[in-house]
């Protein structure tokens, strides 16, 4: 009698054992509880919200990414929309509304917060790390999505560990923020729309994933008495769901769109206009008006070439996009500003680290420098109180060495004292010079060579 394969069976017990999570699923109502009471935002969840904006504004105006992650964590601003997710996987309609409108609230408040701040500080210029912030990219969607799913889980565990603090700095919910205040501040709406932009996909996809894990993990749903009631729910909860969703999709999918149409930009570029004997020194892809203008320098392209590597458009998935090339550096077709801006950032890439290797190097010489010449002034401080206490003293000489040692090649400071006496002094004169001369120069080490 043939025995039947036992590979399912062992398949379906490893993903048992290692991946099932309601084995470490804690109590339902104990997970609620906490969801429930980040949803709140009143009081200090309030107050901690609001100095956490200007935290990370602070952080976005001076351009540092350390003060940014730190406001991150400790913003509360994930509590409603977690709630808001799990509210949608249980028909839990009175958690919707207040999750909603906390969130609305944390919202309006953070906003008008940031607003205040960048209207007030004297610094206006637009840092990296605040541009950052102004337009989303499929991979902000796709780090919303896996963060969500991952606080989630966490919330659901037992042991919760420390996974929402890094969710909140990967989804990065306070940096949008802040960037719509500064729009708002400066009168630049397209930093406002684009930042807005960003945040609003960033809540939709934690709390899409929250709603997912619910599900997953199999979260009891709210029973109604009334059945009518319960469709009434229901019907508002779908179109509520409906109503976030739907922009959410058509943006996300603009978003691929857009992300899909610079990959494939970028490799046309880079494949096809890749001509002998010049250089594209400057790009500009946009998706909206499907073009693609490129600055050649270098030897001229003939408009054949062009012309076939209009042709080749197509391959790319790049149909009905203008291709604009541009050769030469006459000020008509060039931007002189941008050029030189570009060449100068090149430049500055190129020898960065050589400027930076050749400035450790001057400071390591300096601090030599002034290791040896220190022993010097040394050497004239102390002469007056050598007289005094070692009268019979005819010379010293102080200086620097490096001792190592045979067997191990280690390696160590060392300072060096040379003296003369007459008469030569004893043994234990000779250790009580050596303390005072340690106390004298600062030596960890001291030698002490009589003659």
């Amino acid at each position: 009698m043939d025995r039947q394969p036992k590979h399912p069976s062992f398949i379906k017990d490893f993903f048992n054992e290692y991946f099932d999570l309601r084995k470490d699923k804690d109590d339902e109502k104990v997970i609620m509880e906490s969801i429930r009471k980040g949803v709140a935002f009143q009081g200090a969840n309030l107050w901690i919200l609001i100095f956490a904006i200007f935290v990370a504004s602070l952080g976005l105006n001076v351009n540092s990414t350390a003060v940014i992650i730190g406001a991150m964590l400790i913003s509360p601003l994930m509590g409603p929309i977690i709630g808001m997710g799990l509210a949608v996987g249980i028909n839990d309609f009175d958690l919707l509304k207040r999750s909603i409108k906390s969130f609305a609230v944390a919202t309006v408040i953070s906003v008008v917060t940031a607003t205040i701040y960048f209207s007030l500080t004297p610094l206006n210029e637009a840092q990296s790390e605040l541009l950052a912030r102004t337009s989303p990219t499929i991979y902000d969607v796709l780090i919303a999505l896996f963060g969500g799913l991952a606080g989630i889980v966490a919330l659901s565990a037992k042991d919760k560990g420390n996974v929402l603090p890094g969710v909140a700095i990967a989804t990065a919910l306070m940096p949008p923020l802040c960037t719509a205040g500064y729009g708002l501040a400066t009168g630049q709406l397209i930093y406002f729309l684009g930042a807005f932009y960003l945040y609003f996909i960033n809540s939709v996809f934690i709390s899409l994933a929250t709603f997912l894990g619910t599900r997953f993990l199999h979260f009891s749903k709210k029973q109604f008495v009334d059945k009518a009631r319960e469709k009434t729910v229901k019907s508002y909860i779908i179109g509520l769901v409906i109503i976030t969703m739907c922009p959410a999709f058509f943006m996300t999918y603009n978003i691929v769109q857009s992300t899909i149409y610079n990959s494939n930009a970028n490799n046309f570029i880079n494949k096809v206009l890749n001509f002998p004997n010049t250089q594209v020194i400057n790009r500009e892809i946009d998706y909206k008006d499907k073009s693609i203008r490129i600055v050649l320098i270098g030897d001229e392209v003939p408009e054949t070439q062009i012309a076939h590597a209009r042709d080749q458009l197509k391959s790319y998935k790049l149909q009905n996009t203008q291709l604009s090339i541009i050769q030469g550096a006459n000020s008509n077709s060039v931007d002189v500003k941008n050029l030189r801006s570009l060449v100068m950032e090149d430049f500055y890439k190129d020898n960065a680290e050589r400027f930076e290797k050749q400035e450790a190097e001057i400071a390591q010489l300096k601090n030599e420098l002034q290791t040896y010449t220190r022993y010097n002034q040394l050497d004239q401080s102390i002469i007056r109180e050598l007289k005094v206490l070692y009268p019979h003293a005819q010379s010293i000489s102080l200086s620097y060495a490096i001792e190592t040692e045979i067997s191990t090649q280690k390696k160590d400071t060392l300072t060096l004292a040379f003296m003369r006496f007459s008469p030569r002094p004893k043994a234990n004169e000779q250790a009580q010079i050596t303390e005072w001369l340690k106390a004298c120069t600062g030596a960890r080490q001291l030698k002490l060579i009589i003659e």
